[in-house]
């Protein structure tokens, strides 16, 4: 595979030896706080773990996709609440990367790819979920500012997010997608106001956040792109983001896989073990095949995407279909665990209330539904 060549094995050693010493030991602890500490970022972006992609005068490797799919996979293993870095890494930071303006990448992306400035994306609001055409926050021009109003909600690294790429509508006659701009406005900005960290079912120490503008002035500098071309930009960036999810999800259910054989051996029940059930080897086999067929899909496609291949209706078809096996998986594996696996002192607990949320975010399944629809050309 494009991604598993010599230089992306070398830089897959390094991250896990890193993760091994900065990240496994504490996390359960990060849990139980709700919150991943700013110095695990900063010293990922030490070693050079945050936005490797970038440009080398900027502070980044220049490397391909392929060394950020390695970097999803591996903080997936540690526990799916290190989204929050693959959403700074391979979600946000690629629209400085590719829209801003060379002002504008010099004075942020150094902060990024050292850990000083952690990001985040503001789409969703209460109102306005999947529907990006129909969000309500505002920006109005005022001499050299916008003047910002509205409110987000679901935001990943909303808490400690230093700079906010914000969605918002900058022409209030259209009432469509086409009114809609993107702005960079930074966390210390006079009027910006962070509610509550959401408590949530799962991803317990993945930061989540309200996030509330009231007047706040953004310098027009700080547009991303041109004024009313957001929607476009989202659309465009919306492949890798599902690529994302969908590679997140494939490790969880590996990972709850490994788990599961791990148990079964060792658990007995009747004078045998529980591997040794017809029923439990049956059940195995059905997820080892569901697991496999994703892994062939999800590999298939970071290659593309690495090709700069346009995939949508296949990201789309894999963000729905691997996490909704993985859900499969999370359930099936559970069962076997028995009793045990609904204590939280064992990890499968874990992956198990954390899992659903992907069939969720990034657009949920049936909005994948609706794009791989629109992509068969079915009229």
């Amino acid at each position: 595979m494009t991604y598993r060549k010599e230089e992306h094995q070398i830089f897959r050693k390094a991250l896990r030896r890193f993760l091994e010493k900065e990240a496994y030991p504490f996390y359960d602890e990060w849990e139980k706080n709700r919150m991943i500490p700013r110095a695990f970022w900063r010293k990922m972006g030490l070693q050079g773990f945050l936005c490797p992609f970038i440009d080398e005068k900027y502070g980044g490797l220049n490397t391909d996709f392929g060394y950020s799919a390695i970097l999803i996979e591996e903080l997936e293993r540690v526990g799916a609440s290190l989204i929050g870095v693959s959403n700074h890494n391979e979600i946000v930071v690629p629209y400085i990367h590719t829209f801003g303006t060379e002002e504008q990448k010099a004075k942020w992306l150094p902060g990024c790819i050292s850990g000083e400035i952690i990001t985040a994306i503001a789409m969703t609001e209460p109102g306005a979920g999947s529907d990006l055409a129909n969000i309500k926050t505002t920006a109005v021009k005022d001499g050299k500012h916008y003047i910002v109003n509205g409110q987000k909600t679901f935001i990943t690294n909303g808490i400690q997010a230093d700079l906010i790429l914000l969605a918002c509508k900058t022409d209030m006659n259209e009432k469509t997608h086409k009114g809609i701009s993107l702005l960079l406005v930074e966390g210390n900005a006079e009027g910006f106001k962070r509610g509550k960290k959401l408590d949530k079912i799962g991803l317990h120490s993945q930061d989540t956040a309200e996030l509330i503008f009231e007047d706040v002035k953004v310098p027009m500098e700080n547009l991303l792109g041109e004024e009313g071309k957001g929607f476009y930009y989202m659309m465009e960036k919306l492949q890798q983001e599902r690529l994302v999810v969908a590679l997140a999800a494939q490790i969880a259910a590996e990972r709850m896989f490994e788990l599961t054989i791990q148990y079964t051996k060792e658990r007995h029940a009747f004078k045998k073990r529980i591997m040794d059930f017809q029923n439990t080897q049956f059940k195995l086999a059905e997820m080892a095949t569901e697991i496999e067929l994703g892994r062939t899909f999800v590999d298939r496609l970071v290659s593309e995407h690495i090709h700069k291949k346009d995939i949508v209706k296949e990201v789309s078809m894999a963000k729905w279909w691997n996490t909704e096996m993985a859900k499969r998986v999370a359930s099936q594996c559970i069962q076997l665990f028995g009793g045990y696996g609904y204590m939280e002192d064992y990890e499968i607990a874990r992956r198990y209330r954390d899992i659903p949320i992907a069939a969720i975010y990034a657009g949920t399944n049936e909005i994948m539904k609706v794009i791989i629809a629109k992509k068969l050309d079915l009229n």
